[in-house]
């Protein structure tokens, strides 16, 4: 049994209107698609609204006159405004939803030359989504209508076709465009890292909803935050500024100034109107920085004005708005400080929907030759001068900085400044071996330093009373120690590394994790616990 070919279009109340006998010179869409010698339509769907009911059925009665062959089912789809988006598409979709479609005995095609602009787009959704399982057809007028009464011509587009996958894949291109442009370019060797950047790229162009960026300091936060706002800009996602503040830097009354703004006489020395940062913000993406520092009235200020975009400035009782979306960072471990009474539960709730840990330095040791590339490509650019190492001294430095007695402590401020403290120093714009084994001298002595804890480490934020009481003073000592030393390591096995550093070397095959893993066990502690440890 032959397949039928139905259409389904609606009624051009314009294109289609046609009175008297002279209404064959014109062109009239839903007519002459019925006309084609090489396209014959077994039925046509004619959508129509009931006020049009005697231009339907006059098109009906002309489609009849010039195919006999095709059967005309006027379908009453009633449209209150035709413009609503919302509504034409609810309409439509309701119809397709209902109708019998028998995709076994028909071919279905999609009119998209009449109805309104809103009612095309929405038709193409549907098609596209396949609640209408049909290819597109598209006609057109004669040239020269006046002197050619034809049919005109037709186009029939079939969505799964390889030019549609063509399409797709120009998409998925820009799409790891946008996703290297979030990398700073930086062709990232971390297949966790790539994952995670990946998902925010997604979130920045699908959500308006509050971005939490945590990990350790020197991560890239702060410039990721900043990708995330240049990357809406591109898209047209935003309107206004990038606004960036350290909430640590914000302490007393002028925290609530300089983040809800004040009026003038507010206070002494308020001698003008002060929008602050959360007014200078609308439309745009406000960065709060270590977020963790902000105290308990700015915390519950914060609060109301990302739920309700609404919030009183210093000294008045008059609200102002401001529409922007909320990027926060922190190092800090946001439901240790819950529970210990210093940050807002019902805050941390509406700013971790999407949470994003970003990995230190030393857990992307991949990476470090990449980021060595663009470091040095970033100096150039900002000095005009360009500098290179040569091949002894590169192969140096990569093997210290990718070598497990890297910690990279500050991370990849640490490594800016290695870079950039190299490229200064380099004599002729080239980087030799003593500037390199000055700059690891200088990194391990810092380290060095930095590592040697000002004050013992506190048990009691990791162990009960109780168990302190049945600890030795000697074993307390040197659980303190190896717990700084923990809470400094990138792994366990880094941290094991540092703390059998003489024994180990004495093994044929030494195990430093399995080793500390065991002694940790003995006071019911691990790695993971004393690495989120504060204090």
């Amino acid at each position: 049994m032959a397949r039928k070919t139905v259409a389904l279009g609606l009624l051009g109340s314009q294109l289609d209107l046609g009175k008297g006998p002279n209404r064959w010179e014109r062109w009239r869409p839903s007519v002459s698609l019925c006309r084609f010698d090489d396209l014959v339509i077994d039925r046509f769907e004619l959508l129509s609204e009931r006020r049009f009911r005697s231009l339907s059925n006059q098109v009906a009665e002309d489609i009849a006159a010039v195919s006999p062959e095709t059967e005309v089912v006027i379908r009453d789809v009633p449209f209150r405004d035709p413009w609503d988006f919302e509504e034409v598409y609810g309409r439509l979709h309701d119809f397709a939803r209902d109708y019998p479609f028998d995709r076994d005995a028909e071919d279905y095609l999609v009119h998209m030359t009449t109805g309104t602009h809103v009612a095309q787009i929405c038709m193409f959704l549907l098609a596209e989504s396949h609640h209408i399982p049909g290819k597109l057809v598209q006609t057109a007028p004669p040239r020269r209508q006046r002197t050619d009464p034809g049919p005109g011509s037709y186009t029939i587009i079939d969505l799964d076709l390889s030019r549609y996958d063509r399409l797709a894949s120009r998409f998925q291109l820009e799409q790891q465009a946008d996703v290297s442009f979030l990398k700073s370019g930086i062709q990232t060797r971390n297949a966790s890292f790539n994952a995670l950047i990946e998902r925010i790229e997604r979130v920045a162009g699908a959500s308006t909803a509050p971005i939490l960026l945590t990990g350790p300091t020197g991560a890239g936060k702060s410039q990721l935050a900043k990708r995330i706002y240049q990357l809406k800009e591109r898209r047209h996602q935003v309107g206004g500024p990038f606004v960036e503040v350290n909430c640590a830097t914000l302490r007393g009354d002028q925290a609530m100034s300089a983040l809800f703004g004040h009026v003038k006489g507010a206070f002494t020395g308020a001698s003008t109107d002060r929008p602050g940062l959360l007014r200078s913000a609308d439309r745009g993406v406000l960065f709060l920085d270590e977020i963790g520092e902000l105290g308990p009235d700015e915390q519950a200020m914060l609060l109301r004005a990302i739920e309700e975009k609404r919030f009183l400035p210093v000294g008045t009782d008059r609200e102002v708005e401001s529409d922007f979306q909320l990027i926060a960072g922190t190092n800090r471990a946001l439901p240790r400080r819950v529970r210990e009474g210093r940050f807002r539960e019902d805050l941390l709730a509406r700013i971790n929907l999407w949470t994003f840990e970003l990995p230190g330095l030393a857990n992307r040791r991949e990476d470090i030759e990449p980021n060595l590339d663009y470091e040095l490509e970033q100096w150039t650019r900002e000095t005009g001068g360009r500098v290179s190492f040569n091949a002894e001294a590169r192969r140096r430095f990569l093997d210290f900085a990718t070598g497990h007695d890297a910690r990279w402590q500050g991370n990849f401020r640490d490594f800016n400044a290695a870079i950039t403290r190299m490229a200064t120093l380099a004599e002729g714009g080239r980087i030799r071996l003593p500037l390199v084994d000055e700059e690891i001298m200088r990194l391990r002595a810092s380290w060095s330093s930095e590592s040697e804890p000002r004050t013992g480490f506190d048990l009691s934020r990791v162990l009960s009373a109780d168990q302190l009481a049945g600890i030795d003073a000697f074993d307390r000592a040197q659980l303190a120690h190896v717990a700084s030393v923990c809470r400094r390591s990138a792994s366990l096995s880094d941290a094991g590394r540092r703390l059998f550093d003489v024994s180990r070397a004495k093994r044929a095959k030494p195990n430093d994790a399995d080793r500390l893993r065991k002694y940790l066990a003995r006071f019911d502690l691990d790695w993971a616990t004393l690495a989120r440890a504060e204090g």
